[in-house]
């Protein structure tokens, strides 16, 4: 098992309710292809280091993931599809 940290960055004008059902389908997603989440760390609501379409906040979540090889690729081919996410990163980290 390989060891993630994906990062997910949602629009600040969404409601409680809308954020952490953004969040909690980034979850399902790495469930569904086989990965357990050890750690979710929220930062709540931060100011973005430059503006991203027209918008300098976001709500910040970061998922400590174990997976397989594959998990990358297919979460990233659904969280780019989502309208709510304004910017995400998965990164390999060494264990």
């Amino acid at each position: 098992m390989n060891k993630y940290e994906i990062t997910v960055i949602v629009k600040p004008n969404l409601e409680e309710e809308a954020v952490n059902a953004e969040f909690a389908h980034v979850e399902e997603l790495i469930t569904r292809f086989g990965g357990t989440v050890e750690k979710v760390d929220d930062w709540g609501k931060r100011r973005l280091a430059y503006e991203i379409q027209k918008l300098n906040e976001g709500f910040y979540r970061f998922f400590t993931v174990s997976a397989e090889a594959s998990l990358p690729a297919e979460v990233e081919s659904r969280i780019r599809l989502r309208e709510n996410v304004l910017r995400y990163l998965i990164i390999s980290v060494e264990a």
